[in-house]
This record gives structure tokens, sequence and C-alpha cells, in this order.
């Protein structure tokens, strides 16, 4: 994915980053005060050039590679730059005209983003750990005192197992569509004889999988026994691997 893709997958419905470019015009015009030009206009502008600099992103790609090249975009101070233009124009108005254009500018900026509690990603918290309960039932059934074991997981799990449990491993995470073997698990239908012998490669003890998902083999014919089930889950235990103290 090249740089513009990205640029664009962060803008989001695009609005907000609008709103942001017009606040940089208006303050490089307007603000006189140096502290608040070098913050809040030299700063955004130098990120974003370099952001678009086909020398600086082939050298971060080189070295850091392309994965995490979103995370300057989050360097931006979007929100500060919008709130602080918004003040200074408020504070250019009297009366009811102030009170107007702050409405009209509070609605637009609502209608010009999403809930972020809309993302499918997002739960209600239902534990002090504020990730799903069943991650924590399923880390707790597969952990073994004094050592890392590791399983495979849904992807409704990859984002909250590492924060839960740092003895529970995955053979992916962030970068799970370069796997093989993240594609077997989010098939819609799971070749069992490929999928054993991926979670094999990896060292997984444990594969977990949802009790709705259409299984194309069956586990026990591959060293693989049903462990338990878990809320909605079943979790298949490798019976050829050491899950004593010491690792294999």
């Amino acid at each position: 994915m090249n740089v513009t893709e990205i640029f664009q997958k962060y803008m989001g419905t695009g609005l907000i980053t609008i709103w942001f470019l017009l606040a940089l015009i208006y303050l490089f015009i307007n603000e006189k005060k140096k502290p608040m030009r070098i913050l809040f206009i030299y700063v955004p502008v130098i990120i974003l050039l370099l952001y678009f600099n086909p020398l600086f992103s082939k050298l971060f790609y080189r070295f850091l590679g392309d994965e995490i090249y979103f995370r300057i975009c989050w360097l931006l101070p979007v929100a500060p730059v919008i709130a602080y233009t918004l003040v200074c124009m408020l504070n250019n108005l009297q009366g009811r005209k102030r009170v107007c254009f702050g409405a009209v500018a509070i609605s637009v900026i609502v209608v010009s983003g999403k809930l972020v509690y809309s993302n499918p990603l997002f739960s209600l918290a239902e534990n002090v750990y504020h990730v799903p309960q069943a991650v924590v039932d399923v880390c707790d059934a597969i952990k073994i005192e004094g050592r890392e074991v590791m399983a495979v997981f849904p992807d409704e799990f990859l984002l909250y197992v590492r924060q839960y449990s740092p003895v529970v491993c995955m053979p992916y995470g962030r970068d799970a569509n370069y796997f093989e073997l993240h594609a077997m698990m989010t098939a819609d239908e799971i070749d069992v004889e490929a999928l054993a012998g991926e979670a094999k490669y990896y060292g997984c003890h444990y594969v977990v999988l949802s009790q709705t998902k259409p299984l194309k083999g069956d586990m026990s014919d591959y060293d693989y026994e049903i462990f338990d089930f878990i809320d909605g889950y079943v979790i298949y235990k490798d019976t050829t691997m050491n899950f004593g103290l010491t690792p294999r």
C-alpha cells in the first residue's frame, strides 16, 4: 500500500482532514504568535512534507517496514489545530454571532466523523481487564504455570490476548495478513488437515475455533483433541507436544 492510499484510509470520511487543512491556512494568515505558529503551523506542515516525501518513505520502508508507516499520521495535531482555530475565530465574534458560530462549528464537527463506538471491534467492558470475557476464560483455561504456551485464535481475539496475558503467545498479531495460517483461520470453511499442519509448524499447543465455524475434516485425525468448550469456542490441544515446564 502506497503512502497516498494509507493517508486516504487515515482521513476516514475526509471532512475532519479538510477542516484541519483549512485551519492551517487560517492560522498561517492570521496567527501572529511565534510559539503558536511553530506548534500549529510549521510542525504539521513539516510532518506532511516528510510523510509525502518519496525519499523519506523509501528509507522508512527499508529500515522499519511499511506496516507502521501510517503511525506518522498520528503525529499530526489535528484536534488541537482545529480547536485552537475555532477558539481564535470565536474570540473575534461577539454576542449572538459567537453563539451561532459556535453551535454551527460543533454541529459540523459532529457530522464530519463517525461515532468511535460504532467500530465492530468495540465491545462493552465485561470485566476489570476491559477485554471480552471469552478471552479471559480461554486464556485462563490454556495457561500453564511456569511457562509460555502458543495458541492460534480467531480474529476477534487478536487485539485482546496480549493485552490480558503475557504467557499466552500467538503466531501472528497485527501482521496477520502475511500468514497463510491466518488465511486458513478466516476461511468460510476450515480445511482441518492444512490448518493442523500450519499450526504444528508454528508450534501451537492449542487451536481455538468458534463452535459455529464449519470444518472440513476432523481435528482428531491430525493429533489435536478437544480440550474444552468455553463461551462458544472449542479448544483443541496438540497431543504430541510437550506441556511440561521445559518448552519443546
